[in-house]
């Protein structure tokens, strides 16, 4: 076949995965409530109790009697909160906080898949731009960055992760635009730079991951850049503080600490965790690719990021505590996860190659935007990995519960961004292999649709 019949069989797949995802999200609108996701009934608290937190004068007691959820910033409760109360002040039935509780639930799944819908096509913008070419879409990033199943649960929740990934988008995308200009910024670059950022720390604390790399990048910028760029940090990051900082210093205040969380730290020591936590070591080391589900493999880092992020480990899509008898086809899902993680080994290395790809950029290529760019994410991925890694050790936990791929998914995008360069500098150069690969995670993506669909009965 020739690269015009290839072109035209991209773009007939463009369509298909497009609506394929669009389907997955209103599968899920239709069959999901955000009471099962992960500490359901803590957010569902906390929006319920949004007024009470927030306004002054209300709040005769600690928030944390009022939700265990009381250390999350409140930026992603603030939509919900706002439809629970116009569905206070319109109904006054006598199961009025039930009701309105599933409208502001299924409200909330629609506006975050707007959200991830966008953030697509912010996506897409980021690579037309990275690329410098003319092109209106890019299958890549959503064979690549639509594929992560954990992307599907975080949307049908009512948590954070959506807004990090939305927000951070748009931060790279203007940060993008700054390399672009050499760094000759101006007062709206400050503007939406600062007040993302003033968003993002608003909106869970995973997102301070994402900042340090901003501040290192400084040290590899040319020599006639750095004083222009540390202003452009300073106005910002200033501009985020003021955005943001009320909610912190509230925290030290109530509980003598910036960084509260609902279980207390221990020292930090390696010896937290055993060995198994960072070795994959035993029989059901084996059971990622046979029955990846809880409690195999219990407290294992990498298998159970692993299968979170490709399928369902905890079961929160298929199966839950609180709803054990009516999640569907639990008999067999731990076989269908299993073959879900097989084959999504390989967009797993294709993930390591889009990072071992950014190295290239950074050391080889003269165009100064792509290397800064590439730098950013390679120093953004290695920050949150083992700040995640710091977390986990500092507030163990021994069936490794908090060990979850939607906290930090945001550093699967970022690889993932990488990824999609690399797939279209290999477009550039050699077409059919670019195409191969593309048809490849076509299968995959379309064998893994199961995974990202919710398999609880309708719920309207």
């Amino acid at each position: 076949m020739n690269n015009k019949l290839l072109n035209k069989i991209e773009t007939l797949t463009f369509g298909i995965v497009s609506i394929s995802i669009l389907y997955v999200l209103i599968y899920n609108l239709l069959h999901y409530d955000p009471i099962q996701g992960y500490d359901g009934d803590a957010h569902h608290a906390y929006v319920q109790n949004f007024l009470n937190l927030y306004i002054p004068g209300r709040l005769n007691q600690p928030s944390s009697n009022l939700t265990y959820e009381f250390f999350s910033p409140p930026f992603p409760y603030l939509f919900p909160a706002f439809v629970n109360e116009i569905c206070k002040s319109y109904f006054s039935l006598e199961n009025i906080y039930e009701t309105c509780q599933k409208i502001y639930g299924f409200i909330n799944i629609i506006f975050q898949s707007f959200m991830y819908l966008v953030l697509l096509y912010l996506y897409m913008k980021i690579v037309k731009l990275f690329n410098g070419t003319d092109k209106k879409i890019y299958l890549s990033v959503l064979l690549v960055l639509g594929l992560f199943t954990a992307n599907y649960r975080s949307i049908g929740m009512i948590r954070a992760e959506t807004y990090i990934l939305l927000l951070n988008s748009f931060l790279l995308y203007r940060f993008l635009l700054l390399l672009k200009k050499s760094f000759a910024y101006d007062k709206s670059d400050i503007f939406y730079f600062g007040f993302t950022i003033g968003l993002l720390a608003l909106s869970r604390q995973w997102a301070f991951l994402l900042f340090p790399a901003y501040f290192l990048l400084y040290f590899f910028i040319k020599k006639e850049h750095k004083l222009r760029y540390f202003k452009f940090l300073t106005y910002t990051f200033f501009i985020g503080f003021l955005i943001s900082s009320w909610f912190y210093i509230n925290l030290y205040i109530e509980y003598g600490s910036f960084t509260k969380f609902n279980q207390e730290p221990i020292p930090f020591s390696l010896k937290n965790q055993p060995l198994s936590f960072y070795l994959p070591i035993g029989n059901e080391a084996s059971m990622v690719f046979t029955k990846p589900i809880r409690p195999y493999f219990q407290n294992q880092f990498l298998p159970i990021l692993y299968s979170d992020l490709w399928g369902d480990y905890w079961g929160y899509f298929t199966f839950t505590s609180r709803n054990l008898e009516i999640g569907r086809n639990q008999l067999i899902i731990g076989d269908y996860l299993a073959r879900v993680n097989i084959v999504s080994l390989i967009p797993t290395l294709l993930l390591f190659s889009g990072l071992r790809h950014s190295f290239k950029y950074i050391k080889n290529v003269d165009r100064s935007f792509i290397k800064y760019f590439n730098l950013y994410l390679s120093i953004a991925v290695f920050i949150s990995l083992f700040g995640y890694l710091w977390f986990l050790i500092s507030f163990p936990q021994p069936g490794g519960d908090t060990n979850k791929a939607t906290y930090i998914i945001h550093l699967f995008h970022l690889l993932g961004l990488m990824a999609v360069f690399r797939l279209e500098d290999l477009k550039q150069k050699n077409y059919r292999s670019y195409f191969s690969i593309m048809l490849i995670l076509f299968f995959v993506f379309l064998h893994n649709l199961s995974a990202m669909m919710s398999h609880f009965p309708r719920i309207v």
